[in-house]
């Protein structure tokens, strides 16, 4: 199952195929159709290639929230809210603290 953008960002993925943005685009374009693992499979393959892309922590997070897996959401808001300390980004650092919040209210 591709869409016509997916294959558009495969066409650019295979001229850049370490680009953060490329890869981000991907794992929300397959999120958007419900192939969960396989979007997975790209915000994974970010977080490894680029960990300082700290707007896949919220997404990822929020997809692991979506598929009833509180813990790993969890796990993955902490890891995101390390990294915006670090690279001292504190809108991401505010929206994934309140993403931790929330989940921990709910579980």
């Amino acid at each position: 199952m591709t869409s016509q953008r997916l294959q558009q960002l495969f066409s650019f993925l295979k001229e850049s195929p370490d680009d953060a943005f490329i890869l981000f685009a991907i794992a929300k374009e397959y999120e958007k159709l419900a192939v969960f693992d396989t979007a997975f499979e790209y915000y994974h393959k970010l977080v490894a290639i680029d960990p300082d892309y700290v707007g896949t922590y919220y997404h990822l997070g929020k997809l692991y929230e979506e598929v009833e897996q509180g813990a790993k959401a969890l796990d993955i808001y902490q890891k995101g809210i390390d990294t915006a300390k670090k690279i001292k980004d504190q809108h991401a650092l505010s929206e994934l603290m309140g993403a931790k919040m929330n989940l921990e209210m709910e579980l």
